[in-house]
C-alpha cells in the first residue's frame, strides 16, 4: 500500500487512521499538521489559519522511491513510507529531524560520504505520539534528534537569566511574569513555531528536543529556514503579522505607580512634571479606580470628570492610560448579563471563584467573539468616549488564584487545549474595537502574550517582578528572548514591582541602573509598588474591599541626587526619539525587534553568539547594562568594526573585549562609528 500523497503545494502521508500533511506556507516556510484523529481541515482558531500566507513562489513537489519531498525556497521537507519527517536547508544539510527509535521502522538515518547509514532500535519511541484523552483530544508528544552545539533563542518570557535556551526545560503556560510565545530560533539556521496554544512543556535537552501538549487534536507547527536570524524573524513576521506603527507620543517617558487614588492626585503629578519641564508622554490610572471589578468605568466619587481630566492632560502633551482587568465580581453591574450570555470563563468543578483578590471574581472569556465585543463596547462608552487613548490590559494570562488549568473551560475549548491564546484574544478585543473607530496606530499595554499578539498592538511588560538586581538581570534575558520570539514591543517595571523603599540607598542604586537601561528599551516606563505603603482610609466601602496605594514613584521621589541622574537620562531619551521612531518603523514594516542579541546584527561573529549580558538597541547602539550592586567596571565585547564610546567619544576597533568603567551615573554604551545617533549623546556632554 502506498502511504505517500503528492499535491501541487503539499505532500502527505496516511496509514491506519494516522495522517500527516506538509504544505508551503510563507517565505521559505512549511507548515506540518498531523494527527491520529480524522483530518477535519484547519483547526478553528489556529494562528496560521489567518490569511497571512505571503508565499512568493510555488513549491517543488517530487518523489524519489519511498521518499516524498517538498522544497519551498530555502527549505525542504522529506517524508518516508513510515511517515518519518526531516527538514533540510538549501545546501542539503539537516535542520531538524524527528526522533524515532522503533524496531519496525527506520529509526535514524544520515549520510556519510555518499552512503546513507540506517539503524533500527528496540526502544519503541515515536517521533510523534498521541495518547488519547476523553473526547477527541490527545496528549501529544513530538521528539526531535539532538543537534550538538546548537544554540536556541526566543520562546517568550521566562524568569531566568538564560538567554541561550539549549538545555532548558520550559513550561508552555501563561502565568504572572511568564509568557509562552513558542517560537524558537536556532543557531543552525531555522525557526520553529509550535502552533498549538495548549498547556504543555518543551525540553531542549542535550539528547534531543521534546515538545508536549497536554490536550490537543493535532500536531501543528511551522518551520522556516534562512542564513541569518534577522531573515528568520522577518519570515515569521510575514506569516504572523507585524506590530502597528507606534504612536510618536508614546516614545517618551511613561509615569505610573501602584495607583493614583483620585483624579486630583493624578493631575497633580502630571502638572508637577509639566512645571519642572520634563516631557511626560503617558500617565496611568491603575487598577481599582472602578466601583466594582467588572464595571469597567471610573468611580465618580474619586474621578468626577474624566473628560475634563483627559483634556487637561492632552493640553500638557500627556495621554492617559487606563487599567482594565478581565475580572468580574458577582456584584458588578455587568455580571448578570455576562453570565446569561456565556461570556465568562467556567470552572468544571468546585466553587466557581477563579481569582480571590479584593473580591471573588470570574474572568471574562475573551475567546468568545461576543464577549470581546461586550468588553469593548463597555470600555468605549466609559473610557474611550471620554478621551482615553490607551488601555492597560492587566491580568492577561489570566492569573488564576490556583493555576489548575484542567479545571477551566473557554468558549474556544478547554484551557488545557487553547489556554495559551487567551492574552492574544484579550489584545484583539481592543485592537479590533479601536480599528473600528478609525485608529491605525494602536498600542495596548498587556501583561502576557502568545504568538501573533504583536499584530494586535500588544506592548508586553514582564509582570509583577521583584525589586532586586537578580530580577533585573532576568529581565534582560526575558526581553531579548521576547524579541527573538517575534514580540518587538516589550517593557519592564523600572526598579521592579514588588518592594523598593523610596528612602533606601540600596534601592536608589537599583533604580538608577534600571532606569538608565530602560532608556534603551522600546518603552521607558516608571511603575512599581513602593514602600512605605499607605493603607486605604476606608478598608471597605459599600461592602467592597478597597485597595491600598504605594509611596511616590516619580523621578523626584528618591531624593535630589537620584532625581538629577534620572532627569538627565529622561532628557537623553527625548533626544533619541527620532532614532527610536526609526526602529519602530522597522518593527512595523518587517518585524525587526528594537532590542536584540548581539548576534542578530553580527551573525557571522562566533563570539557574538556567546554574549548574553549586552545587546543591540537597533543597528547602531550597543548597550551593556550593569545588573549587580556595587559594580563600577565591567567587560564589554565589541564586535568587528569601528566603535565609539558614547560618553567619551573614544574610537575603538572591534573584535575585542574591553574593560569599561561604569560609575553609577553611567551605563556603558557604544555606537557604531558613523551613526548619526551620536549627536544625542554629544548634547548630553
Amino acid at each position: 500500500m502506498d502511504t505517500l500523497v503528492l499535491e501541487t503545494r503539499a505532500i502527505g502521508w496516511a496509514y491506519d487512521g494516522n495522517w500527516l500533511r506538509i504544505e508551503a506556507h510563507g517565505p521559505d516556510g512549511l507548515r506540518l499538521r498531523a494527527s491520529s484523529f480524522p483530518d477535519r481541515g484547519a483547526r478553528a482558531g489556529a494562528l496560521l489559519d489567518a490569511p497571512r500566507d505571503t508565499t512568493p513562489s510555488a513549491p517543488v513537489v517530487t518523489r524519489d522511491g519511498g521518499t516524498a519531498r517538498i522544497t519551498h525556497g530555502r527549505i525542504t521537507a522529506e517524508v518516508d513510507l513510515q511517515g518519518r519527517v526531516r527538514f533540510l536547508n538549501a545546501r542539503g544539510e539537516v535542520l531538524l529531524e524527528e526522533k524515532w527509535r522503533q524496531r519496525d521502522t527506520i529509526s535514524q538515518y544520515w549520510t556519510v560520504g555518499t552512503k546513507e547509514v540506517r539503524t533500527i532500535s528496540a526502544l519503541g519511541l515515536s517521533g510523534r505520539e498521541f495518547k488519547s484523552l476523553p473526547g477527541d483530544e490527545a496528549r501529544i508528544t513530538v521528539r526531535f534528534e539532538a543537534k550538538p552545539g546548537e544554540r536556541l533563542y526566543g520562546m517568550g518570557q521566562y524568569q531566568q537569566p538564560n538567554l541561550d535556551l539549549a538545555g532548558c526545560t520550559l513550561e508552555l503556560a501563561q502565568r504572572n511574569s511568564q509568557a509562552s510565545v513558542p517560537f524558537v530560533v536556532s543557531s543552525h539556521g531555522y525557526g520553529l513555531l509550535w502552533n498549538i496554544p495548549a498547556v504543555g512543556e518543551v525540553h531542549f535537552a542535550a539528547n534531543g528536543a521534546t515538545w508536549t501538549a497536554r490536550a490537543a487534536r493535532e500536531v501543528d507547527y511551522w518551520i522556516t529556514a534562512a542564513d541569518a536570524p534577522a531573515e528568520i524573524l522577518r519570515n515569521y513576521a510575514a506569516v504572523t503579522g507585524t506590530v502597528p506603527m507606534m504612536p510618536d507620543y508614546a516614545l517618551g517617558l511613561w509615569q505610573s505607580k501602584l495607583r493614583y487614588r483620585t483624579q486630583d492626585e493624578l493631575l497633580a503629578v502630571a502638572r508637577d512634571y509639566h512645571a519642572r519641564g520634563i516631557p511626560l508622554a503617558v500617565i496611568v490610572a491603575d487598577f481599582f479606580h472602578w466601583p466594582v471589578q467588572g464595571d469597567w468605568r471610573f468611580d465618580e466619587r474619586e474621578w468626577p470628570d474624566p473628560a475634563a481630566m483627559t483634556a487637561e492632560l492632552k493640553a500638557m502633551g500627556t495621554e492617559l492610560l487606563v487599567s482594565v482587568w478581565p475580572t468580574v465580581d458577582h456584584r458588578s453591574e455587568n455580571y448578570a448579563t455576562m453570565a446569561e450570555k456565556g461570556y465568562l470563563v467556567r470552572a468544571m468543578r468546585g466553587l466557581d471563584v477563579q481569582q480571590e483578590f479584593l473580591g471573588n471574581t470570574r474572568f471574562i472569556d475573551v475567546t468568545h467573539p461576543g464577549a470581546r465585543d461586550f468588553l469593548w463596547q463597555t470600555t468605549k462608552r466609559n473610557y474611550r468616549d471620554k478621551g482615553v487613548a490607551l488601555f492597560w490590559l492587566d491580568e492577561a494570562e489570566p492569573e488564576y488564584s490556583a493555576y489548575d488549568f484542567d479545571n477551566y473551560r473557554y468558549h474556544a475549548g478547554s484551557v488545557l487545549e487553547v489556554g495559551n491564546a487567551y492574552p492574544l484574544h484579550y489584545a484583539q478585543a481592543f485592537h479590533d474595537g479601536l480599528r473600528a473607530e478609525g485608529e491605525t496606530e494602536i498600542v495596548s499595554l498587556v501583561r502576557c502574550a502568545w504568538a501573533g499578539s504583536q499584530r494586535y498592538g500588544a506592548l508586553v511588560w514582564s509582570g509583577d517582578i521583584h525589586s532586586s538586581f537578580e530580577a533585573m538581570r532576568n529581565q534582560l534575558s526575558a526581553g531579548l528572548n521576547m524579541a527573538m520570539a517575534g514580540i518587538p514591543w516589550w517593557t519592564t517595571d523600572i526598579g521592579g514591582f514588588h518592594g523598593g523603599n523610596v528612602g533606601d540607598p540600596a534601592f536608589h542604586e537599583l533604580m538608577i541602573r534600571w532606569f538608565q537601561w530602560a532608556v534603551f528599551t522600546p518603552i521607558l516606563r516608571m511603575h512599581g509598588h513602593r514602600d512605605p505603603i499607605t493603607p486605604p482610609a476606608e478598608p471597605f466601602r459599600d461592602g467592597v474591599a478597597q485597595c491600598d496605594t504605594g509611596a511616590g514613584n516619580e523621578l523626584w521621589s528618591f531624593g535630589e541626587p537620584v532625581f538629577a541622574i534620572l532627569r538627565d537620562y529622561a532628557a537623553l531619551r527625548e533626544r533619541l526619539r527620532p532614532y527610536v521612531a526609526s526602529l519602530m518603523r522597522a518593527a512595523h514594516e518587517s518585524g525587526d525587534p528594537l532590542m536584540r542579541p548581539i548576534f542578530y546584527d553580527y551573525p557571522d561573529d562566533p563570539r557574538a553568539w556567546a554574549v548574553d549580558d549586552q545587546y543591540m538597541f537597533g543597528p547602531d547602539i550597543l548597550v551593556a547594562p550593569v545588573t549587580a550592586a556595587g559594580v563600577t567596571e565591567r567587560s564589554v565585547y565589541l564586535p568587528h568594526g569601528l566603535w565609539r564610546d558614547a560618553w567619551t567619544g573614544e574610537r575603538i576597533e572591534g573584535g575585542v573585549d574591553i574593560a569599561c568603567t561604569a560609575p553609577v551615573e553611567r551605563i556603558p554604551v557604544f555606537l557604531r562609528d558613523g551613526a548619526g545617533v551620536a549627536d544625542a549623546f554629544d548634547a548630553r556632554n
